[in-house]
């Protein structure tokens, strides 16, 4: 009974901590428990990007696949089952194929239905989506969704600090926590936090008002990680306004500037049953973000190139970590171009590691020729052709994975004082273990050359310096120079003299 009690008088912040830390493991047994069920879809989509997310770019996890997930494994810690639907995930690339979306979409719908009655929907998302044919994606998922469950059910999603927000987001949602951390090392916090709402809110009885206030300013990344000023100071003071009386969760987003979207934007967002305090904190946020605006920089040193490359050679320490940032698949590069490579072996560089470029072709024929064989090939410009230009080279082949399927293939490569790694799928090289599983060790190499912009929080304590080569790509850096927006509204920096006043904004679905 004193537990009881207690559920009942502590404060929404209280108890969401404890139920994300899963220290009542019978907090709901005294009453029935809730049905809730969980799903959704996550990608990062560049609209200046020529490829196209097809059905086999995505994983696609449902039934026994998703419950028993590594990816969800924390939501067997709670006392209350959270039912598997449809969860799609693909590495960010160019926007969705329609007909993909529509039958990944039509697959989650049919598996909510036959779980109706739903108390609560879990929505593990990322926020910059962009499908073929539509505006705000997400909005269109979660809209859906609404109608399906019905106006009583809760309806909580976790999103990626890169992500966009809409008001049809927020109209169709009752909690929403983002990332707090870029690099992202916060994923499971963030989904736990999502998840301890909707808990508490499902216990309380309670229907949370969302409030949110859109910040006209976009910004790579790049220019906005969390690890260095203003990025550090701004969300740092999140955890603690998360205490305030009546606030269940503050988010604050960058939003995703490589997308050609209304929605494109940076927002402060907050979950509560306070709406006055809500709108202040919004407010507040939104105003600081806007006059840390022009104070967003690069954490790294930047350049061409070419002068990264130089400047590399010269380094008397090691590894150098160079990032091809315009080409990043991580961030919606295609991860085929391969000027980068032209470069170092202009500069004849040496004892270089290069992880890595994706080229199904070059890759299966590396398999048919075997270990030890030489023969030449066209590396890159297989994935988008009219965006580089191949490299031509006789290569050795080191080193073949041993893989399940051909598009999980990897092969390693030998070009003069290069080693190459070629992949039959566009896909990222910045752990440790990306390099190791191919008989890599990249600490002992004088210069590492990865496709990202900022360095994973494993590769940054490697690198002695870290340098972000600008390079072209899908996700340029030099974002003012982009190609010309049609949907896009205005938005610093791109509109140098903007003025703004931030207004917040309250959910259709604010109790009345």
């Amino acid at each position: 009974m004193r537990r009881r009690h207690f559920l009942k008088n502590a404060s929404a912040a209280t108890l969401v901590t404890i139920l994300s830390r899963y220290e009542l493991a019978d907090a709901y047994a005294y009453e029935r428990q809730p049905r809730i069920a969980f799903g959704g879809i996550g990608i990062e989509c560049s609209t200046y990007s020529r490829i196209r997310t097809r059905m086999e770019d995505f994983e696609i996890l449902k039934g026994e696949a998703l419950a028993s997930s590594q990816r969800f494994a924390f939501l067997k810690k709670y006392p209350t089952q959270f039912i598997p639907t449809v969860v799609a995930q693909a590495v960010p690339g160019g926007p969705v194929e329609r007909a993909t979306y529509d039958f990944i979409k039509a697959e989650f719908l049919e598996k909510l239905q036959t779980l109706l009655p739903l108390d609560g929907l879990f929505l593990p998302m990322h926020g910059a989506m962009f499908v073929e044919g539509m505006e705000d994606a997400e909005g269109d998922w979660m809209e859906s969704a609404r109608k399906v469950v019905g106006p009583n059910c809760l309806m909580s999603a976790s999103y990626d600090l890169h992500g966009n927000v809409s008001q049809r987001v927020i109209d169709n949602l009752d909690m929403f926590s983002a990332f707090r951390t870029a690099p992202h090392i916060d994923k499971e916090e963030t989904m736990e936090r999502s998840c301890g709402m909707l808990l508490h809110c499902l216990d309380r009885h309670i229907r949370p008002t969302l409030v949110w206030a859109p910040i006209p300013v976009l910004m790579p990344g790049e220019r906005s990680s969390t690890e260095w000023q203003p990025g550090k100071r701004l969300w740092a003071q999140l955890p603690k306004l998360n205490e305030e009386t009546g606030v269940l969760d503050v988010s604050m987003l960058v939003g995703y500037v490589w997308a050609d979207e209304p929605r494109s934007t940076a927002c402060a967002v907050v979950t509560g049953t306070a709406p006055i305090t809500e709108k202040e904190i919004a407010v507040n946020l939104a105003q600081q973000y806007w006059d840390a605006r022009k104070d967003f920089q690069f954490g790294t040193e930047t350049s061409n190139i070419d002068k990264c490359i130089e400047k590399a050679m010269k380094a008397t320490t090691h590894p150098v970590i160079l990032a091809d940032s315009g080409d990043n698949p991580t961030g919606g590069g295609t991860g085929d171009r391969a000027e980068v490579l032209e470069e170092l072996l202009r500069y004849k560089v040496q004892n270089t590691v290069f992880a890595g470029i994706a080229d199904l072709p070059a890759t299966d024929a590396c398999y048919k020729a075997g270990v030890g064989t030489k023969l030449p090939l066209s590396i890159g410009a297989t994935l988008d052709p009219l965006g580089s230009r191949p490299v031509k080279a006789t290569v050795k082949v080191i080193f073949l994975l041993p893989a399940a399927a051909s598009r999980l293939r990897e092969a390693v490569v030998q070009i003069e004082g290069v080693t190459l790694v070629l992949s039959a799928q566009r896909r990222p090289y910045h752990d440790i273990v990306d390099f190791t599983r191919l008989g890599l060790q990249p600490s002992s190499y004088k210069i590492i050359v990865v496709k990202s912009g900022y360095l994973s929080p494993e590769l940054a304590p490697l690198a002695h310096p870290s340098l972000m080569a600008l390079s072209d790509g899908s996700i340029n850096q030099d974002i003012t120079h982009l190609p010309k927006n049609r949907l896009r509204r205005p938005t610093y920096p791109f509109v140098e003299d903007l003025t703004y006043t931030p207004r917040a904004i309250v959910s259709a679905r604010a109790p009345t």
